[in-house]
């Protein structure tokens, strides 16, 4: 019972059911269809996309208070484990 499996590609080149210039024009036709639906990156989908050459920038969500003593201590070389217990 080994069955073989027929494939659009078979289907296409089979002379006696479509000529070149109708295969063509399907696979065509089915290349459009699967890009709609594989198209990869699309408009408002997933993450942006970065220019490229552009460096990212780096925000830092912190209080006013909390950015300067980050600027301060790393100003001053001051070290985070020993001020730390533990």
């Amino acid at each position: 019972m080994n069955k073989k499996i027929t494939t659009t590609e078979d289907i296409l080149n089979d002379r006696t059911m479509f000529t070149e210039k109708q295969a063509e024009k399907i696979r065509t036709n089915i290349e459009k269809k699967a890009k709609k639906i594989w198209g990869g990156a699309r408009a408002n989908s997933g993450r942006k996309q970065k220019p490229k050459g552009e460096v990212l920038s780096f925000t830092k969500r912190l209080s006013e208070k909390e950015s300067r003593f980050i600027d301060y201590a790393r100003a001053h070389n001051i070290n985070y484990d020993d001020l730390m217990q533990g």
